[in-house]
Formats: structure tokens, C-alpha cells, sequence
């Protein structure tokens, strides 16, 4: 999210968490916005800050601004700077899937370091590529902490996302599909989906 009105007509949606990426290289890019953007959002949302490969202070220093609630890591952020940052705000780490081998090495390599994953779709990029990969790879995933599912999910998956089950399945993460423009989300379409998927 990166747009006042649009992210105000989100807002309106009720989602559980919103996101805002402080990464100058993505075309969503959010460090522009005026922080009472974000600070001002209802309580219930939660208000996620997503970094790639940030310096611990540049971190702490935007949560405190915006005022958020999460950390999102979409880098190759290691085990210490999770653990850092988990101290100022509960961590999702995303892991780039391919195969359900790096569904079951994030859970070998991050257990008790984070407080969520984010399984997304492995690219040469951060994250926003519009693909998805095979969801039979979290079969795969035994481990104890929550994730979030991400990686090129649109409204014509709602039907297999609700029969998708996984005791650890704890959101479903939506972005490019859902776009007109990069960060500019398409509130009629993610009204419809939000209700299919109940």
C-alpha cells in the first residue's frame, strides 16, 4: 500500500493486517507516505512493515515513525537480525519456495527465531512477481509456527484456497494480482474475494 485514498478504501475492507514496503527499490515503495498515513489506521489492522536486507536502526527507526505492529523480512536476513528485531515487534520471515526441500529447511533453519513465516514464490526478486508455486510443497511443513501464504494469489483461486488445510495456514496474503497499478489495490476485487473466501 502507498496511496492516502486507497489505502484509506482498504482500510474500509477490514482486513487483519496491512502492508507497507520500506524497500526504495520496489515499485510499492511506502517511505513517502506521511507517517499519520499509517499511525492513524484502525486499532484491529495490523500495520506491517516489510524490509529487505535492512540495517537493524533503519528498521527500528521506521517502525517507530509509522508506528507498526510487525516486521516483515523478505531478504536474507539472518538469524541474528530476526532475533534483534524480534525484540521490538513480532518477525515474519518470508522464505522463497521452489520445492517443499525450502519449505522444510526454513523450518529446520528459523524455528523459534521468528514468530511467522511468509511462503513465497522463489524469483530472482523480492517478492510481487505474480507467480505461485506448487502449495502441495506444505505438505511438507511440520514445524510449530504460523504462516502466512503468499506468491501470486488472485480471485480465481478463492475456491482452492478454502480447501486448502494446514494446522499452521494463519493468513492468506494477497498483492500483484489484486493491483491496478503497483500498490494500488483494487477494493471491488478484494471485496469479492474477501467474501468468497469468507
Amino acid at each position: 500500500m502507498r496511496f492516502p485514498e486507497n489505502i484509506a478504501e482498504i482500510a474500509g475492507l477490514q482486513p487483519d493486517y496491512l502492508g507497507f514496503i520500506f524497500y526504495e527499490k520496489s515499485p510499492r515503495y511506502a517511505g513517502d507516505l506521511a507517517p499519520e498515513v499509517v499511525r492513524t489506521l484502525p486499532a484491529n489492522i495490523q500495520k506491517t512493515g516489510v524490509f529487505v536486507n535492512a540495517a537493524e536502526n533503519f528498521i527500528a527507526e521506521t517502525v517507530e515513525k509509522y508506528q507498526l505492529n510487525l516486521i516483515q523480512l523478505h531478504g536474507n536476513e539472518s538469524l541474528e537480525i530476526c532475533l534483534a528485531m524480534r525484540k521490538i515487534r513480532p518477525v515474519v520471515k518470508a522464505i522463497s519456495v521452489e520445492t517443499a526441500n525450502d519449505v522444510v529447511h526454513a523450518a529446520v533453519t528459523y524455528q523459534n527465531t521468528v514468530d511467522y513465516f511468509l511462503f513465497d514464490t522463489k524469483t530472482p526478486l523480492f517478492g510481487g512477481s505474480g507467480a505461485q508455486f506448487d502449495w502441495s510443497a506444505l505438505t511438507a511443513y511440520t514445524g510449530n509456527t504460523p504462516f502466512f501464504l503468499s506468491g501470486g494469489i488472485g480471485a480465481d483461486d478463492a475456491e482452492r484456497l478454502k480447501t486448502l488445510q494446514h494446522l499452521q495456514l494463519h493468513a492468506i496474503d494477497v498483492n500483484s494480482r489484486f493491483e491496478t497499478t503497483p500498490g494500488m489495490k483494487d477494493a471491488a476485487e478484494l471485496r469479492k474475494f474477501m467474501w468468497e473466501i469468507g
